[in-house]
């Protein structure tokens, strides 16, 4: 499974305050925890797990074999988080955010003008008045 940059940052904005609901010890990347990430995936789609092991690459290695394993896709890892997402059926979370249309207010009076000017002209027209 594959996300664009736009799923990836929304993603990471909604998982910000999840907490880990798998933790990966030393006995490292088993089948029980595997089996255990996929029920939490299927259960919310989108979860924090929390590694153990202080070997960064190792950790790496997992998120790939994770993510092969269950056909899920990386949003982030972070120190010694990764976080994953797997959609589902029942969509429980929106993969892309919602475009907010934001009303431009046309510009008016002495703004406008300094707009309507350009940054040099601004200059000059302040070096006038003094």
């Amino acid at each position: 499974m594959e996300l664009t940059r736009d799923q990836r940052l929304h993603l990471r904005s909604l998982a910000h305050g999840l907490q880990p609901v798998v933790m990966i010890g030393s006995n490292g990347l088993t089948d029980s925890v595997i089996r255990e990430i996929a029920v939490n995936l299927d259960a919310h789609e989108l979860i924090k797990v929390r590694v153990l092991g202080d070997d960064r690459n190792q950790r790496e290695a997992w998120l790939a074999e994770i993510c092969e394993a269950l056909g899920c896709a990386p949003v982030q890892h972070i120190g010694k988080l990764l976080v994953l997402y797997r959609g589902t059926d029942e969509q429980k979370v929106s993969l892309a955010p919602a475009k907010a249309v934001k009303a431009v207010k046309p510009a008016s009076g002495k703004a406008a003008a300094n707009v309507s000017q350009g940054r040099g002209d601004r200059n000059r027209a302040a070096a006038k008045k003094r």
